[in-house]
């Protein structure tokens, strides 16, 4: 329980180290002196475990006044506890619970939204899904690393995952997220958009269905909604949320 407790304190402390200086009042921040810790590991339930950010990205803990600052998102997610930020009472609210009783948080660079605030849930995958996902990218050289949808609208469900053509897609009952080597929208109109985590993207049409695509790590993600069953929004925030998989 001790270790528990300490975790959690761990967790929103990072919380309020990576998050935007927009968020918080100048008089709230303070400027400090701290290192990375390059050489501490961490073990998490039993099994080595490297925090990285949504682009695959090797995370260091901070050590400032003899405490280790912890990344909140990445050391959640390997707990199962979804983080959020809520910019109107400007508190780090882990698991269920807004703290505020309201949905009308913003998400953070380094940070997970849960169903509190964003109508989105984690998704589950079965062992068979896995490991179909993991046959999938091992088809291209290279990029055998594989990358997953980890939330969804909430409701929603994944049907199937397989490779096809240049890129391996996830087909939910809502959306479908695509991710290959290579930018699909070269060549069509573009409607530059920022992510809530600070990823460039763009939207494009290239028949009748509106589609989000954006760069992840060395390759590219594009989001999709046939039949309108979700709105551009709600594809955003799923998007969010596409990282390296620990299958």
């Amino acid at each position: 329980m001790k270790t528990k407790k300490w975790i959690a304190a761990a967790m929103v402390a990072g919380m309020a180290l990576s998050a935007s200086v927009g968020a918080y009042a100048a008089s709230n921040m303070q400027t400090i002196k701290a290192q990375l810790n390059h050489g501490l590991g961490f073990v998490v339930n039993g099994q080595a475990y490297q925090p990285t950010d949504a682009a695959g990205k090797k995370l260091d803990p901070i050590v400032y006044n003899n405490t280790t600052y912890l990344p909140v998102r990445a050391l959640g997610e390997a707990l199962d506890a979804s983080v959020n930020y809520d910019s109107a009472s400007q508190k780090v609210v882990i698991g269920t619970g807004s703290g505020t009783g309201t949905t009308g948080g913003t998400t953070t660079p380094g940070t997970s939204t849960g169903s509190t605030q964003s109508g989105l849930t984690a998704v589950t995958y079965t062992a068979a899904q896995k490991e179909a996902a993991k046959k999938a990218f091992a088809l291209f050289q290279g990029f055998e690393t594989p990358y997953a949808p980890m939330q969804a609208v909430s409701g929603d469900s994944l049907v199937s995952v397989g490779a096809g053509g240049d890129s391996v897609t996830y087909v939910f009952n809502k959306m479908k997220v695509s991710i290959a080597p290579r930018d699909g929208s070269f060549g069509y109109d573009l409607t530059p958009v920022t992510l809530s985590n600070g990823v460039k993207g763009n939207w494009y049409k290239p028949s009748d269905v509106d589609m989000l695509t954006f760069p992840l790590g060395d390759r590219f993600v594009t989001i999709w909604s046939e039949g309108g069953k979700l709105t551009k929004a709600q594809i955003e925030a799923a998007a969010v949320h596409v990282e390296k998989a620990s299958f």
